[in-house]
């Protein structure tokens, strides 16, 4: 099971919502490679308990993470980090319909490049 008390940081003075904070951090965890496909979560409680967080917070956390993909509830065996990062699924359509449109209006690699580019900025 994941020891996420030893590297999530909930600053509680910030005007930010805490459930996100925790929220955006498990994912960044699974992103960096911190949580791999299977780990297993603290319970709910637990992870309160660590984080000295209520524990609807951490719920509100465990259920946008469940509805985003990024995590799977077993019932009774826990939650666990999804097999699958759903940002990669999302991401792989987006890029084939992008380069779809591109292709279509004539755009070459570069140029359709550029386009995303100035999009980040």
């Amino acid at each position: 099971m994941a020891n996420l008390g030893d590297w999530v940081r909930i600053d509680q003075r910030t005007s930010g919502a805490l459930f996100d904070q925790l929220r955006t951090q498990i994912i960044d965890g699974v992103r960096d490679g911190r949580l791999p496909p299977g780990t297993r979560l603290p319970t709910v409680r637990e992870l309160a308990g660590q984080l000295g967080l209520a524990v609807n917070t951490v719920a509100r956390a465990y259920r946008e993470l469940e509805t985003a993909g990024i995590v799977e509830t077993r019932g009774r065996f826990g939650t666990f980090i999804a097999r699958a990062d759903p940002a990669d699924e999302a991401m792989a359509a987006a890029a084939h319909t992008y380069v779809s449109a591109a292709k279509s209006l004539g755009i070459d690699k570069a140029e359709a490049l550029r386009y995303v580019e100035a999009a980040f900025d």
